[in-house]
């Protein structure tokens, strides 16, 4: 197995704990990859807005992959790539989304639109990214600039088979999976964590079994497909488990820094 050059982790459920607290350990850990010659980054479903919040602190200056890697910006938040869902299969996800009774959300580059503020997991979102929605009745007008699409519902099992149902009426229009179990999202086609990774080795001239990714659900599946160490969270469902080359602690137990350790000492080993 080559020697690891770089490692791309998820945010939410892998690099900050469940109340999305970045630990001491979390940090040294980034620490300990900088002083050994890894680079490190981030791929996440959050927005670009909801990753500079650990981006900043850990010092990271390579580029970010947001909205689950379909999109790729700089640490200052530039845009460097970005993809949009095509009009047709925003209405596609709209019109499902509606038809089961799910909350909606648009994403764009730049902003957050809500319909009703009075929505489950809404608060638990501007938590989670420090930014405050745009409540807009009609969605219309934001056909044609998704980022990404968010039904969120408390309805894990319902989220679930909405998953099949809109990704078998999209085809290979538009890429729908869950980043949690109570939020189900859309991204544009050919894009994902997988991509981005692939994108982060072209950059840096090394191969992708040059990189670990760290990861927990269903969207982190595609980076763990090309990647050469993919290493679970204990908290990871079973599929994303079964998947990977290690399994470390769960985030609420610091296993995002004995990753790093796993890491590090795989590289010792030569």
């Amino acid at each position: 197995m080559d020697r690891i050059a770089l490692v791309v982790s998820d945010v939410d459920g892998t690099l900050v704990t469940s109340d999305k607290r970045l630990t001491d350990r979390s940090r040294a850990a980034v620490a300990k990859l900088e002083q050994a010659g890894i680079g490190f980054t981030l791929t996440s479903s959050r927005p670009p807005v909801g990753m500079r919040m650990f981006s900043d602190p850990l010092g990271i200056t390579l580029p970010l992959g947001p909205f689950n890697g379909s999109s790729i910006v700089a640490p200052s938040l530039d845009v460097i790539e970005q993809h949009l869902i095509p009009a047709a299969a925003v209405r596609t996800s709209l019109a499902l989304l509606d038809r089961h009774g799910i909350d909606v959300w648009i994403f764009t580059n730049d902003n957050w639109y809500i319909r009703r503020d009075d929505g489950r997991y809404v608060p638990h979102e501007k938590l989670a990214i420090r930014f405050d929605p745009t409540q807009l009745d009609d969605f219309a007008p934001l056909a044609d600039k998704a980022c990404k699409i968010v039904g969120a519902s408390a309805d894990f099992a319902l989220l679930e088979r909405c998953e099949t149902e809109l990704q078998t009426m999209l085809g290979d229009s538009a890429l729908a999976i869950r980043s949690q179990d109570y939020y189900l999202d859309v991204t544009p086609p050919g894009r994902n964590k997988g991509t981005f990774v692939q994108a982060m080795a072209k950059r840096l001239g090394i191969p992708c079994a040059a990189i670990a990714t760290l990861g927990d659900m269903q969207n982190d599946l595609a980076m763990f497909r090309v990647s050469g160490l993919p290493i679970a969270m204990g908290n990871a469902t079973d599929d994303v488990k079964r998947l990977a080359a290690h399994v470390t602690a769960s985030n609420d137990d610091d296993g995002f820094a004995a990753a790093i350790d796993f890491i590090l000492a795989h590289n010792d080993k030569g």
